[in-house]
């Protein structure tokens, strides 16, 4: 059945809520950055007043926030009283930092860089410039980091220990080869999830790798965990790895660098090791683009365009990873607001 024609109303209203979303990521930019939301979270009841003295705000400005974020439903309260709590599970969501729900960073990117990104796309748009990932600052790739740890929490305590016959490796002292391991973020987090582990880290990026380092040793893990700054087609030992994951990676390799570096995942695998990718997955058809599944990886590839990131279809991940030698049946499937989990067998 094909959908009603949107009358100018509905496409004058669809508008304003865009609009109003882009309000509600300042607003809640702001309540990250001043941390109203941890502060309400850890006095529910608050007034806003109070909230204002608390964090040494201008009491004023307080208040209209908390009536705004009222109304986005990002807060909760009483009409006669004012007394401000967060809404139902917001305090995941925006005020703890680390929960594999927590937002606050991805809002923050999108708030500091993403914003630059925008001005610098008028001009890109003409002559096609980009600024790739390593060409910016450590606080980017400090957001970016960030951002990502939803889903390291998610890959350690979930999707990693389903893998057939995975768990059992690890545990044996087996090794994690992670492909693009930036910050060492996720690194960290396969140690704590797989102590008798170990893991190799891998990234072309020197700014992340300084931090890696220095994240490594001063949790005391230059024993179990060897960084190796450089391409990871040159750079891994064969057969060395009894998985090898990647985080939000597969989509900021060139593309004629892609087939390269699935290659080498796969030499740097034994047999029967697993290879994970967590990414997004682009449209094949105009029809796929209007779809849920989809709406995340199209906003991913327009966001990301002057970062030189192309997001592949689900033909191009098949292809490169049937090319590179994985003959098993490749499982897909599709986690959070449409992020791609792909895992397969050698």
């Amino acid at each position: 059945m094909s959908q009603e024609t949107p009358t100018p109303d509905d496409q004058v209203a669809r508008i304003f809520e865009w609009r109003r979303g882009f309000n509600a990521m300042h607003l809640i930019d702001i309540g990250v950055r001043l941390g109203l939301f941890e502060a309400i979270e850890a006095e529910p009841g608050i007034s806003s007043g109070a909230l204002a003295e608390r964090l040494s705000l201008h009491a004023p400005y307080v208040e209209t926030w908390c009536v705004t974020a009222y109304s986005f439903g990002l807060l909760e309260a009483d009409n006669e009283t004012r007394n401000w709590r967060l809404g139902p599970h917001m305090d995941q969501i925006l005020a703890k930092p680390g929960h594999p729900r927590y937002l606050g960073a991805y809002v923050r990117l999108g708030t500091d860089h993403a914003t630059e990104d925008h001005r610098f796309c008028l001009k890109a748009f003409r002559d096609g410039a980009t600024v790739p990932f390593q060409g910016r600052s450590e606080a980017f790739g400090m957001a970016v980091a960030d951002s990502t740890t939803g889903l390291q929490v998610l890959s350690t305590r979930k999707l990693l220990p389903e893998l057939d016959g995975l768990k059992d490796r690890l545990d044996a002292g087996g090794t994690v080869l992670e492909v693009g391991c930036g910050m060492g973020r996720h690194l960290l987090q396969i140690t704590k999830a797989f102590p008798e582990a170990k893991c190799v880290g891998v990234d072309i990026d020197p700014t992340g790798m300084k931090a890696a380092r220095e994240a490594i040793t001063t949790a005391g893990l230059d024993d179990r965990v060897q960084l190796i700054e450089g391409n990871v087609a040159t750079a891994v030992l064969e057969g060395a790895a009894d998985a090898v994951v990647m985080v939000e990676v597969l989509h900021e390799i060139g593309q004629p660098m892609r087939q390269s570096v699935i290659n080498a995942c796969y030499r740097a695998l034994g047999p029967g090791g697993w290879l994970m990718i967590i990414d997004e997955t682009y449209p094949t058809t105009l029809a796929e683009a209007r779809e849920k599944d989809f709406l995340f990886p199209v906003q991913t590839g327009f966001e990301e365009l002057t970062w030189g990131n192309i997001v592949p279809t689900r033909e191009e991940q098949e292809t490169l990873l049937q090319t590179a030698g994985f003959s098993a049946n490749i499982q897909r499937s599709i986690i959070g607001e449409g992020f791609t989990v792909l895992a397969v067998k050698k």
